[in-house]
C-alpha cells in the first residue's frame, strides 16, 4: 500500500497510480493499493480555517475522496468519523484506511477525530491504523491483543 495526498490533485494521483502499476509490472509483482490522504485526523473544523480551507471538514473529505476515486485510486486515508460519508459517496469497494483509532479510555493526544476499532469497522473501514494506543501502552502486547479481540468481535457480528 502506498499513499499520496489527495490535495496534490488528480494529475499527481494518476501519476502515482501509474508509477505503482508500472513498477509492479517491471518487478512481476501485484500492484500495491494506492490511496490518498484526505484530511489529517489531527485537524478539527476550527483548525481548517487556520490553514486556509473554507467550508466544513466533512465536505472537504468528501470532495477529496471523490477526486481520488476519479483519479483511479483504490481508496483513501480518512478519519473514522468520515467513513460512512465516504462509503455513501464512493461505494463498498473503495478502500478506506482509518487512522485515529482509540479506545474509550485512551488519550486522544493530538487527534481530533477518533473512534474505537469496533465502531470504525462497523462504519465500513477497510483497514485500521493503530499507533499510540499500542506503542504508548504499559503493556503493548496486551493492548494490541485487546484491540485485535475488539476487531474480531466486530467482524463476527
Amino acid at each position: 500500500m502506498v499513499n499520496v495526498h489527495a490535495s496534490g490533485g488528480v494529475e499527481m494521483m494518476r501519476a502515482a497510480r501509474d508509477a505503482a502499476g508500472t513498477e509492479a509490472a517491471r518487478l512481476s509483482r501485484p500492484a500495491p493499493l494506492v490511496v490518498a490522504v484526505t484530511m489529517l485526523t489531527s485537524l478539527s473544523e476550527e483548525s481548517m480555517a487556520g490553514i486556509g480551507i473554507a467550508g466544513s471538514l466533512s465536505a472537504q473529505v468528501e470532495r477529496l475522496a471523490a477526486l481520488a476515486q476519479s483519479a483511479g485510486l483504490d481508496g483513501v486515508v480518512a478519519s473514522p468519523q468520515e467513513i460512512r460519508l465516504i462509503r455513501a459517496r464512493c461505494g463498498p469497494a473503495f478502500v478506506i484506511v482509518t487512522p485515529g483509532i482509540r479506545g474509550a479510555a485512551d488519550d486522544k493526544g493530538d487527534q481530533s477525530r477518533t473512534l474505537g476499532a469496533a465502531d470504525a469497522l462497523s462504519a465500513g473501514a477497510s483497514y485500521l491504523v493503530v499507533g499510540r494506543p499500542i506503542i504508548a501502552a504499559a503493556d503493548p502486547r496486551r493492548a494490541a491483543e485487546a484491540i485485535a479481540a475488539e476487531c474480531r468481535a466486530a467482524t463476527a457480528r
